[in-house]
């Protein structure tokens, strides 16, 4: 039997550590989670994606009774990006969460899954790590890329 360890390099910062780009990734990121349709979980997802072309996509998680109908903020701002701006790579992404009580999250929220493979194969296609903001109420983690929260993902099609 042969054990190994899968790690990934997170820097922790506060909202003043984060350059301007970064912060209004940030702050749409914010800002997406009150178009948030989240009835059954009230926990209210907003990201921010920042193009190639210097257009921001911003999406909110949107739920349905006929669960799991429903899709990810995360998702919903990648495919939007995708259908829209085909050409366009995705340069870095900011996701924010509201939790039950209506509060931004303590601890920054990561993407779930789905979300996480979504998202790499947009890094596939950009051909380069895409910079990836999770934001909590006071600190961001910041990853250089999708992969690295992802380590074991599908890669060939």
């Amino acid at each position: 039997m042969k054990t190994f360890e899968v790690k990934a390099k997170v820097e922790e910062l506060k909202y003043d550590e984060l350059n301007s780009k970064e912060l209004e990734l940030v702050r749409l990121a914010k800002e997406a989670t009150s178009r948030s349709y989240a009835p059954y979980s009230n926990f209210r997802v907003g990201a921010a994606i920042l193009l190639s072309n210097g257009e921001i996509i911003t999406g909110a998680n949107q739920e349905n009774a006929a669960y799991p109908s429903g899709t990810c903020a995360e998702r919903s701002a990648c495919y939007y990006a995708g259908a829209t701006y085909p050409d366009a790579k995705f340069e870095a992404i900011a996701i924010a969460a509201r939790g039950t009580d209506g509060e931004f999250v303590d601890e920054p929220c990561s993407p779930c899954g789905a979300c996480r493979q979504a998202l790499l194969q947009y890094e596939l296609l950009a051909g380069k790590g895409v910079k990836t903001l999770l934001v909590g109420r006071d600190r961001i983690y910041r990853l250089e890329s999708i992969r690295s929260i992802l380590p074991f993902a599908f890669t060939e099609f």
